[in-house]
C-alpha cells in the first residue's frame, strides 16, 4: 500500500540561517515587497520550496527574508514523524476495513460511521487526521504560524466552508451514503496520496502565514535598518559636501573646465597644487601666503573661495584695494556664477546693500573696496549674521600699513576674528619682513615662495651704461653693456635719459611699460617718443589702432584727447587717474590685444590691473617728490615678464648720478616692514574702531575694549608703534574723546559708569561710514538744510552730499566760479546764499578785490559750493568732457568727483536712515544716489548696471535694441558681436554672463521678499497662552 517514494519535505537549509550573516543590497527576483514591508510568497512559488520528491533530488533553496517557521527546525530527517504518519493511515485503513467485513457480515448492526466535524461540533476531530491518531505532544511548541493556521480552521466561514481544502473535501464527503459508496476508492494508495496532499496543503498554509509576533519584529527590525541608512547616508553626504566634490582640489571637473576655457590656464603650477593642499588649507585654518608679483596667487584664492561656496554651501567675502579691480574681478567671476550656480555681487562705489540680502537658494561671493567690506560686516555683525561668512579673503595684505585705508582693513579682520570663530581667513601678500607680526594678529599660518612664471632680470641706467642688479654681492650694480644707439645733437636735448633708445629694443613686437613720476610727465614722455619713432611704426597693425581711435572719440562724444590722438597711431598711449575710466578700459583693452605696444603711466597701473610687459622702465626713482619705497619699487618691476609669452622679462631703472647711492641701499634693503595704522591721522582709526564696538555691542565696557585691541595689529605691535602708551591708556583716552563729541554716553542703569552706550549721532556715524572728523559737521549742514531745503533745483541736495575731503583736492579758479554763478537761476542764486556763499563775495573775488571782515566766508564751503556746481552742471548735462572743459578741470578729476559723490551719497543715506529728524531726506537721496552713480540718461541706467558696459557702450546697445537688462541676459553673444560695432566675442560673452547675474541678484531679492511674506512668524500670539 506504501509506494517506494517517500515523502520528504525540505527547506533551504537543515539548521537555521545566521541572521548576523552577510546580507546582499539586492532583493531576490522571487521576494515581493508589500506596501507595508511584509514578504509575501505566492502559492506557486512556495509549492517550488517544498516537493513530493524521491530523497535526494530535493532542490534547495535559501529566503533572504526570514525563516519561514519561527522557532521550529526542519522536520527534513524527523524518522519518528514519517512513522507515526504511516501507521496512523494503516490504522485508520485497517480499522475501516474491519467495519466493512462487519457490515457485510450483519448489516441490521448497529454501527456509528466516523464523526465529522460537523457531527460532533467540534468533539475531536480537525482538518488533519493527526489529531486523532497521533496521542502523543509532538506538536506541542510548534511556531506561532502554524498555531494561527490551525485556529482559523476551526472558525466557520461564510457558505459553510471551512479554510484549507482539506476541510471543505471532508464536508462534501459529510453523507454516509457517499462515504459508503467511495469508501473502496479510498483505499491503498489512494489514501497515501491524498494525506499527502493534505499535508503539502497545509504546509503551504501555515507558510504563508505571518505570525503577529513575527510581523511585528519584521517591522521594527527594517524600522530599525532603514533609519540607520538613512542616517549613513545624510552622514556621507555631509562628509562629500564637506570635502570632496570631485577630482580637481575637492571640486568638480566642471571647474577646471571653467578655469581652462574662461581664463586659458590648462594646468597649475607646482607652488599652487602645494598651496592648495596645505594641512592648514585642508583643516580650514588661517593662511598667509606670500609670492612675488605675477606669480599666480589669484587663482589659489579663487578656487578656495569656490570650495567654500560650492562644497560647504557658505558665503565668501573677496577684499580687493581699488574700485577698478572689483569691477574687473566682478566680470571676470560672473561667468563662473551662471555656470555654478552662486551669485557675485558688487560692493564699491555707491554699490551694495546693507545688510546684505539674506539669501535661502544661493550663495553669494561679495566682491569688496576695503572701506565697503568693513561696512559689509558690520551690518553682519549687527543682524548677527557673520557666520555666514564662511571665507574672507584679502588681496594684498601689506596695505594693513597704507594709512587711513590699512586702519579700515585692519579693523575689520579684528571684527572677523573677534565675533566669528567659524570663519576662515585667507591673506595674499608681497613678501614682507614681519609677516610674523601678520600671522600673530591673524592667528595664521605663513607660506611663501619666490617662484614666479617668468625669470626675471633688473637693471639700471646710469648715464650711457646699463649695470646689472645682484643685491647678493657688495656692489650690487655689475656692469653689463653700453647702449648702443646714435643720438642726434636735438635728440640728446629733447631725450637725456635715453628713453627713445631703450624701448625702440623691444617695441613694436613687444611690449613696454615706462613708469613715470607724475601724470604730466607720462602724457610729455609719450608725446616726446612719439616724435622720434620711424614711420614703419604706423603701419604696425593700423586698421586695429584706427578702431581704437575711433572708439575712443565715440566715448568722449566726438571729442578725443590731442595726445591719445598724436601717440595711438605710433602704438602708444598714456595710463593715468586724469583719464576717464571709459579711456582706461579702452586702452587697456587695446594694451593686452597688441594693439598698444607701449604705455607711459603712473604707480597705480602697478597695483591696478595686470598688464605684463616684456621689459619695464621705470623713468625716475621718484613717485612725485617722494623716494621710491622698496615694496612699490618691487611692484612696479614685477610687472615685466608675460606667463606663457616670454622667456625672460627684465626691468630697467633709469638713475641719475646725485640717485645712486640711495638707490644702491633701495635695492639692496630687506623687504619693508608692515606696521599698524590705527592710531594714523591723530588715531581716527582707533576712535572709529571703539565707537563701532560700542554700536555693535561687541564690546561696552573698557575692559571688554582692552581686551579686543589686544587682539588687533596694534595689540601685537604696541610696544614698537606706540610704547608710551599702553592699551589701556589708548582705549580710555580714545572714549573720552568719543564723549566730547556726543557719540557715545554712559548708560543710565549702571551708576557707576562701567556700562558704554552709543548715542544716535554716534550710530548714525558708524552705520553710515562717515569720518568722525566731518560726523557733526555733516549734521548740521543737514540741520541747516532741513530748515529752508529747497526742491526746485538738484543743486541745495548735491552741495549737502558733496565730498569734504575732495575740497583741498581743487582750488577754485574765481573767474569761472563768477561766470557760472551768473548763469544759475534766482532760485538757485538763493540756495548759494543759503548755504553762505552770496553773489557779491564771488563778484569780489573775481575782482581780485578784498573781502570785508563783515563780509567774509568760510573759503571751505565756498570751495565745497564750487565743486556742487560742477556735480550740479554734471547731473544737467551728462557731458563729462564739455563739463570738464568749462571748469577747467581734467575729465579725470571731474569723473572721479562724480564717483567719490555718489559713494558719500550712499554714506549719507545710511547717516540720515537712523535719525528720525532727517526723515525727509530718505526719498530724495536714494534717487539723487542712483543720478550720480550713473550721470547719464535715464532711459541707459538699466544697461550701465551691467559690470564694464560705460556710457559708450551702453548708447550702442540700446541702439541696437538691447534697451533692457532681460534683453542682455537673455542675448546671444554672437548676435552682440555682429549687432554692436568693435565689440569682441569675450567682451560679449562678459556682458551677457553679468546681466544673467543681476537678473538672477534681482529675482533671488523678490523671491526673498515673497517668502518672507508668506512665512508665519515665529513670535504669532495664541489666544490662552
Amino acid at each position: 500500500m506504501i509506494n517506494n517514494t517517500e515523502i520528504v519535505v525540505k527547506r533551504g537549509s537543515v539548521r537555521k540561517r545566521s541572521r548576523d550573516g552577510s546580507r546582499t543590497s539586492l532583493t531576490p527576483a522571487r521576494k515581493k515587497t508589500t506596501t507595508d514591508g511584509q514578504s509575501q510568497l505566492t502559492a506557486t512559488k512556495i509549492e517550488h520550496y517544498l516537493e513530493v520528491t524521491p530523497e535526494g533530488n530535493a532542490p534547495e533553496y535559501c529566503s533572504d527574508n526570514e525563516d519561514l517557521f519561527g522557532g521550529y527546525d526542519s522536520i527534513l530527517g524527523d524518522s519518528s514523524f514519517m512513522a507515526k504518519l504511516d501507521d496512523a493511515e494503516q490504522h485508520v485503513t485497517q480499522h475501516k476495513e474491519v467495519c466493512a467485513r462487519q457490515s457485510n457480515e450483519n448489516p441490521d448492526a448497529n454501527y456509528t460511521h466516523l464523526k465529522t466535524a460537523a457531527d460532533t461540533n467540534g468533539e475531536g476531530f480537525t482538518d488533519s487526521l493527526l489529531a486523532i491518531c497521533l496521542k502523543d505532544d509532538s506538536f506541542q511548541d510548534i511556531p506561532g504560524s502554524q498555531v494561527e493556521f490551525q485556529e482559523k480552521v476551526h472558525e466557520p466561514s461564510d457558505g459553510g466552508h471551512t479554510s484549507t481544502p482539506l476541510g471543505k473535501n471532508l464536508r462534501e464527503d459529510h453523507n454516509p451514503d457517499a462515504m459508503n459508496k467511495t469508501e473502496d476508492t479510498q483505499r491503498g494508495p489512494k489514501a497515501r496520496r491524498s494525506m499527502a496532499n493534505a499535508m503539502k496543503r497545509a504546509m503551504l498554509g501555515n507558510a504563508a502565514t505571518v505570525s503577529p509576533v513575527l510581523q511585528k519584529a519584521q517591522q521594527q527590525k527594517k524600522l530599525l535598518v532603514t533609519e540607520e541608512i538613512n542616517v549613513a547616508m545624510q552622514t556621507m553626504q555631509s562628509i562629500s559636501m564637506e570635502t570632496d566634490l570631485g577630482p580637481f582640489f575637492g571640486l568638480p571637473s566642471k571647474v577646471k573646465d571653467l578655469i581652462n576655457r574662461l581664463k586659458g590656464i590648462e594646468d597649475l603650477y607646482d607652488w599652487q597644487k602645494t598651496c592648495l593642499t596645505l594641512e592648514s588649507v585642508q583643516q580650514r585654518r588661517n593662511l598667509i601666503y606670500s609670492l612675488p608679483t605675477s606669480g599666480g596667487k589669484t587663482l589659489v584664492a579663487e578656487i578656495l573661495i569656490l570650495k567654500e561656496i560650492l562644497c560647504r554651501k557658505n558665503n565668501a567675502l573677496l577684499i580687493l584695494p581699488y574700485v577698478s579691480l572689483v569691477q574687473e574681478k566682478v566680470r571676470g567671476l560672473a561667468s563662473f556664477g551662471v555656470e555654478l550656480d552662486f551669485l557675485v555681487e558688487e560692493y564699491a562705489g555707491s554699490k551694495g546693500k546693507f545688510p546684505p540680502i539674506k539669501r535661502r537658494q544661493k550663495n553669494s561671493l561679495y566682491i569688496t573696496t576695503i572701506e565697503k567690506g568693513h561696512s559689509l560686516v558690520n551690518s553682519l555683525i549687527d543682524t548677527s549674521r557673520l557666520d555666514n561668512i564662511g571665507l574672507v579673503v584679502v588681496d594684498e595684505l601689506h596695505m594693513l600699513g597704507d594709512g587711513s585705508r590699512g586702519a579700515v582693513l585692519e579693523m575689520t579682520l579684528a571684527k572677523v576674528l573677534h565675533v566669528s570663530k567659524s570663519t576662515q581667513i585667507i591673506g595674499m601678500s608681497a613678501t614682507l619682513g614681519n609677516v610674523g607680526d601678520l600671522q600673530k594678529f591673524l592667528k595664521a599660518e605663513n607660506y611663501s615662495n619666490d617662484f614666479r612664471p617668468v625669470q626675471l632680470k633688473e637693471y639700471v641706467k646710469l648715464k650711457d651704461s646699463i649695470y646689472e642688479v645682484d643685491p647678493k654681492e657688495e656692489q650690487c650694480l655689475k656692469f653689463s653693456r653700453l647702449l648702443n644707439y646714435k643720438y642726434s645733437n636735438s635728440l640728446k636735448k629733447m631725450d637725456p635719459d635715453h628713453i627713445v633708445a631703450l624701448v625702440t629694443e623691444v617695441i613694436p613686437s613687444q611690449s613696454c611699460l615706462v613708469f613715470c613720476p607724475t601724470k604730466k610727465n607720462c602724457e610729455n614722455v609719450a608725446g616726446m617718443i612719439c616724435k622720434y619713432l620711424a614711420r614703419d611704426f604706423l603701419q604696425h597693425k593700423e586698421a586695429e589702432k584706427a578702431t581704437l581711435l575711433k572708439e575712443l572719440k565715440d566715448c568722449g562724444n566726438g571729442v578725443l584727447c590731442p595726445v591719445l590722438q598724436k601717440t595711438v597711431p605710433y602704438g602708444l598711449a598714456y595710463h593715468h587717474s586724469g583719464l576717464t575710466s571709459d579711456e582706461r578700459r579702452l586702452v587697456e583693452e587695446a594694451y593686452s590685444a597688441g594693439t598698444l605696444c607701449l604705455l607711459t603711466c603712473t604707480s597705480t597701473l602697478a597695483a591696478g590691473v595686470n598688464l605684463p610687459a616684456r621689459r619695464v622702465i621705470l623713468r625716475s626713482p621718484y613717485i612725485a617728490m617722494d623716494f621710491l619705497r622698496r615694496s612699490q619699487y618691487k611692484q612696479m618691476v614685477g610687472r615685466a615678464g608675460r606667463a606663457g609669452i616670454d622667456s625672460m622679462g627684465e626691468s630697467i631703472l633709469v638713475l641719475q648720478e646725485k640717485d645712486k647711492i640711495m638707490a644702491e641701499k633701495l635695492l639692496s634693503a630687506p623687504m619693508e616692514k608692515c606696521y599698524s595704522n590705527l592710531l594714523y591721522d591723530g588715531g581716527k582709526g582707533l576712535l572709529s574702531l571703539i565707537l563701532s564696538l560700542i554700536g555693535l555691542n561687541v564690546a561696552q565696557t573698557l575692559d571688554q575694549i582692552r581686551n579686543f585691541l589686544s587682539g588687533t595689529l596694534l595689540g601685537v605691535q604696541q610696544a614698537h608703534v606706540c610704547p608710551e602708551r599702553s592699551l589701556s591708556e589708548m582705549a580710555a583716552q580714545s572714549v573720552e574723546a568719543l564723549m566730547e563729541k556726543a557719540l557715545i554716553t554712559f548708560s543710565p542703569d549702571h551708576p557707576d559708569g562701567s556700562v558704554l552706550l552709543i548715542t544716535k549721532l554716534g550710530r548714525a556715524s558708524f552705520k553710515g561710514s562717515v569720518d568722525l572728523t566731518y560726523s557733526d559737521v555733516l549734521y548740521r549742514d543737514l540741520s541747516k538744510g532741513l530748515e529752508g531745503l529747497l526742491l526746485n533745483s538738484f543743486l541745495h541736495l548735491v552741495y549737502l552730499v558733496t565730498p569734504y575731503d575732495m575740497v583741498s583736492q581743487c582750488k577754485p579758479d574765481w573767474m569761472i566760479y563768477f561766470r557760472q554763478f551768473t548763469l544759475l537761476t534766482p532760485s538757485e542764486q538763493k540756495i548759494c546764499a543759503a548755504v553762505g556763499v552770496p553773489e557779491s563775495f564771488v563778484a569780489r573775488k573775481a575782482a581780485g578785490q578784498s573781502v570785508k571782515k563783515s563780509q567774509s566766508v568760510d573759503t571751505e564751503v565756498a570751495s565745497r559750493l564750487y565743486l556742487a556746481l560742477v556735480l550740479h552742471a554734471l547731473l544737467k548735462e551728462t557731458d563729462l568732457w564739455s563739463v570738464s572743459e568749462r571748469f577747467q578741470l581734467t575729465r579725470g578729476f571731474v569723473q572721479t568727483l562724480l564717483s567719490s559723490s555718489s559713494a558719500f551719497c550712499s554714506c549719507v543715506l545710511h547717516f540720515v536712515e537712523e535719525l528720525e529728524e532727517f526723515w525727509p531726506f530718505k526719498a530724495l537721496l536714494v534717487e539723487l544716489t542712483r543720478r550720480l552713480t550713473y550721470c547719464v540718461q535715464t532711459e541707459l541706467i538699466p544697461l550701465m548696471e551691467v559690470v564694464g558696459v560705460m556710457e559708450a557702450r551702453a548708447k550702442q546697445l540700446y541702439n541696437a535694441g538691447y534697451k533692457t537688462l532681460a534683453h542682455l541676459a537673455n542675448a546671444d553673444p554672437n548676435d552682440l558681436v555682429k549687432s554692436v560695432e568693435n565689440l569682441s566675442k569675450r567682451q560679449a560673452n562678459q556682458i551677457v554672463a553679468s546681466a544673467k547675474m543681476l537678473i538672477q541678484e534681482k529675482a533671488e531679492a523678490l523671491q526673498e521678499e515673497v517668502d518672507d511674506l508668506l512665512t508665519k512668524p515665529i513670535d504669532l500670539p495664541s489666544v490662552g497662552s
